[in-house]
């Protein structure tokens, strides 16, 4: 091998080693992304996670309300049912 075969295959490896350069770098590049991608969808769960408990309790808002009626008006007919059997007993003495 003479020095011009030597400086031939030299230079087709310093190219090689240029691009091995290049392409790491590129591997870096979307490392970073990929990481970056992975906080965000994190994020987004988190996010997620935190919305569906609020429309877990809107939903339980209508339920409540519908028993606290429930209770009011079962309240309400007792109540009048016992007033007028008190008022009964009492204008019957």
């Amino acid at each position: 091998m003479d020095n011009t075969e030597i400086a031939v295959k030299l230079e087709a490896h310093e190219h090689e080693i240029e691009s091995l350069r290049h392409r790491t770098k590129d591997m870096e590049q979307l490392t970073i992304s990929m990481n970056r991608i992975t906080v965000s969808i994190e994020s987004l769960m988190t996010d997620m996670e935190q919305q569906n408990k609020r429309i877990q309790m809107l939903e339980k808002v209508p339920f409540e309300t519908v028993k606290l009626l429930k209770t009011a008006v079962l309240t309400a007919i007792v109540s009048g049912v016992v007033g007028a059997i008190l008022s009964a007993v009492m204008s019957a003495t």
